[in-house]
């Protein structure tokens, strides 16, 4: 309805009451009506051609293989075995005689000359030569008891004759006296002075400590590794002495 305002030509119109719909609202919707939200959608995943996927698989693979590498360049050391305590030629070592050790070598070469312990030891492992405590048990040095040319020689030797520090492992020379203290004649060599020694550098095998003697005999006794040769010589040599006196001087 419009009102007449007493100018010619003008006239001023009545607000209008009725409204718009909202922007974006479907046609023919009523006034105040909100708009229809528009439809979820569900992400897609990705399948197995996707590069993304690909591209993760080819990043942990690396991932591995480099940690895998670091860890092998952090220990290359190899456990070997260790002899525990002095050995002379002719032991017979036990489980209990060796030790395990991790060490790292220069080479296969330098690896090759000494035992892993992951390798079988033989049964009745025997040293060809002495082996002093902590060394690494040499490949050379061990054979079983059948190629081993020691035999084990006992002999009884007055307490005053040995120092006190002869021990299993010990190297020593046994000396053959008669009754006047002079050395017997007659050593491994038919020619030897008779100043030296009847059993020279013999491994000790076994030895009591000191004030351990056997039989109230006063003596002790000690259980040397020889060779054949070794002890002919050494009966040979008793043989020429009525009452012979042993003397043992340790050197080794």
């Amino acid at each position: 309805m419009s009102r007449d305002l007493g100018i010619p030509g003008a006239s001023r119109s009545a607000p209008s009451t009725a409204t718009s719909p909202p922007p974006g609202s479907p046609a023919g919707s009523p006034p105040g009506a909100r708009a229809a939200p528009p439809p979820a959608t569900r992400a897609a995943r990705p399948g197995w051609r996707d590069p993304r996927l690909w591209l993760g698989v080819a990043i942990v693979a690396a991932s591995v293989v480099a940690g895998s590498r670091v860890l092998a360049s952090a220990d290359d050391t190899v456990a070997v075995w260790v002899v525990g305590q002095d050995a002379a030629a002719g032991t017979q070592l036990e489980a209990g005689d060796l030790q395990s050790r991790r060490v790292r070598f220069a080479d296969d070469a330098d690896l090759a000359r000494y035992v892993p312990v992951e390798e079988t030891l033989p049964a009745e492992l025997v040293l060809t030569r002495g082996v002093g405590a902590g060394e690494l048990l040499p490949r050379a040095a061990i054979g079983s008891a059948e190629e081993s040319d020691r035999a084990v020689l006992r002999i009884a030797v007055p307490e005053e004759q040995v120092p006190a520090a002869v021990g299993a492992g010990a190297v020593v020379d046994v000396y053959l006296l008669d009754e006047s203290g002079e050395p017997a004649e007659g050593g491994q060599d038919a020619a030897a002075d008779p100043g030296e020694p009847v059993l020279a550098e013999v491994g000790v095998l076994e030895a009591p400590g000191p004030g351990e003697a056997f039989s109230g005999t006063g003596n002790r006794t000690l259980d040397v590794a020889v060779t054949e040769e070794q002890a002919r010589a050494w009966f040979e040599a008793r043989g020429r002495v009525v009452a012979p006196v042993v003397a043992v001087v340790q050197v080794g």
